[in-house]
């Protein structure tokens, strides 16, 4: 295997990390903004109001998300080894 390989499998294998973790961090993200503003408007202080909600909508979307990043790492994970069994 050359130094191309492996700079094709890593720019690969970080283009997945990306797809498969961009979800529930975008999920999150919106989420966390969403508690925000309504603490902002409400003067409601409480630091589990902004965890819980996260926590709770980042594990729904994994859940619903799952079949598509498990076939995104089962490609990723087929493409290795077909290279892997391409070495002479």
């Amino acid at each position: 295997m050359t130094e191309v390989d492996v700079i094709d499998i890593v720019r690969e294998s970080i283009w997945v990390l990306l797809k498969v973790s961009g979800v529930p961090m975008v999920v999150g993200l919106i989420v966390g903004v969403a508690v925000s503003l309504v603490q902002a408007l409400t003067q409601v202080q409480e630091m589990t109001l902004t965890f819980v909600p996260k926590i709770i909508v980042i594990f729904i979307s994994i859940v619903l998300f799952a079949p598509f990043m498990l076939s995104e790492m089962n490609g990723l994970m087929e493409t290795v080894a077909i290279r892997i069994a391409a070495i002479e």
